[in-house]
């Protein structure tokens, strides 16, 4: 981080948070890192779903030792309280006195259920903006149904465009709960939104009713609108984009047993830079017939048009690809300004400059681990305020005792709180 921005505040300081919830935890860190206060309230004892998530520090569970639970709760402070009592349920209406934002993932009616909900609130505080997020939104004939990632990444459309060629198999799910990640994404634009709206205008505060399933519908790239304009399904294809019509392999193995990825199977999109790849091949003695001007006409032409030049040239690439090291088709596809990748290990990206020079990767404690560790940081920087992690994970209830004495409560009252079980 820059000299000149180490002690200046975050984008959204002064703004506070009060999240509740197991699937809210992107957006809740994304405002904290960005300088919100973020209250993060968990049950006492259990915590948090997500900590019971592995991996686990040292492979050994444990409340405070969850790396899942630790990646999406940097910056918040941690508040444990049992909604099931009334004075817990009183603790956190007073709570929202304060705040500005309500992230709510508890699940449908749940707060309001308990009278301590946006239903009850909303007249009560009519500056406040509420979020919610749930599977299908707060109505509508799905709301009460059944629900995971799972069933969110099937039912909303991605899962049919990713898979392999070979479509005996089964669509592929990809891992690391994408659901939360795609809707959470979506929550931060209304929140800020809301938030700039309230501020700008005399509209106060609302409701925002997000619907993970819908957050996830409209993330399925080229498979709704080949559908909606032309009538045609995209096929699942391995290791590349799905398309209507099957294309040529994307991935190749390289002479040091690494795969390279070409972006359209490394077929240039203009005439200069097939030029470049062509002057590049040359080197190698391996561009074949790829100066015939019949394939330049191909760059310009609809893949269905001419598909047996446009395989001609995919073919002759991959194999100059192959007859180099992934490093060298990566670095001297992107000199040229081709869209190439090395299939990266997930530990091979710890070491990469690009990373290390903007300053991507955030060294922190992890609780219950010796030393520090690196995260993952934001994928945005500002010029003149810092996005990082101003706190390490909170262990489960660390900020009970800070919380609860900004709200007035004495050491006294947090011996009685802990003893009823409310903390």
């Amino acid at each position: 981080m820059p000299d000149e921005l180490e002690n200046k505040v975050g984008p959204l300081d002064g703004i506070s948070v009060l999240e509740i919830g197991d699937w809210g935890e992107i957006v809740g860190k994304l405002l904290a890192d960005a300088g919100a206060d973020v209250i993060r309230v968990e049950t006492p004892v259990e915590g948090a779903a997500s900590r019971h998530f592995g991996p686990f520090v040292a492979d050994q569970p444990g409340v405070n030792r969850s790396l899942a639970f630790a990646a999406r709760n940097t910056s918040k402070r941690s508040l444990t309280l049992d909604l099931n009592h009334a004075r817990g349920r009183q603790m956190f209406t007073d709570l929202t006195e304060g705040v500005d934002v309500v992230i709510d993932s508890s699940g449908l009616e749940i707060l309001n259920s308990l009278n301590c909900g946006y239903s009850q609130l909303q007249e009560l505080r009519p500056d406040l903006i509420w979020c919610s997020v749930t599977p299908f939104g707060l109505t509508g004939p799905r709301k009460d149904w059944p629900w995971s990632d799972l069933v969110s990444m099937a039912l909303g459309g991605p899962m049919m465009s990713t898979g392999y060629d070979d479509h005996s198999i089964t669509p592929i799910r990809p891992d690391g709960l994408h659901s939360m990640n795609i809707s959470n994404e979506y929550a931060m634009t209304a929140v800020l939104s809301a938030l700039w709206l309230r501020d700008n205008s005399s509209s106060g505060g609302q409701l925002l009713d997000v619907s993970v399933h819908e957050s996830v519908s409209a993330t399925t790239e080229g498979s709704f609108p080949n559908w909606e304009f032309l009538g045609q399904l995209v096929q699942r294809q391995t290791g590349r984009h799905a398309a209507v019509e099957r294309m040529g392999e994307w991935q190749h193995l390289t002479t040091d047993d690494k795969y390279i990825l070409l972006m359209g199977g490394g077929v240039p999109r203009d005439s200069k830079i097939y030029n470049k790849l062509l002057e590049w091949m040359d080197e190698h003695d391996a561009s074949g017939d790829m100066h015939d001007p019949l394939y330049q006409e191909v760059l310009f032409k609809d893949p269905r048009l001419d598909p047996n030049a446009r395989t001609r040239i995919t073919d002759t690439i991959a194999s100059f690809v192959k007859s180099l090291t992934a490093e060298e088709s990566y670095r001297g596809g992107q000199a040229i300004h081709m869209p190439w990748g090395e299939v990266r290990r997930p530990e091979e990206n710890l070491e990469d400059p690009h990373w290390d020079e903007r300053d991507f990767w955030w060294e922190g404690e992890m609780p219950e681990h010796e030393g520090t560790v690196k995260y993952p940081g934001a994928p945005y920087k500002f010029s003149k305020s810092p996005i990082r992690m101003w706190r390490r994970p909170p262990l489960l209830g660390e900020h009970n005792i800070e919380i609860l004495a900004e709200m007035g409560f004495s050491r006294d009252d947090l011996v009685d709180l802990a003893r009823g079980g409310i903390i």
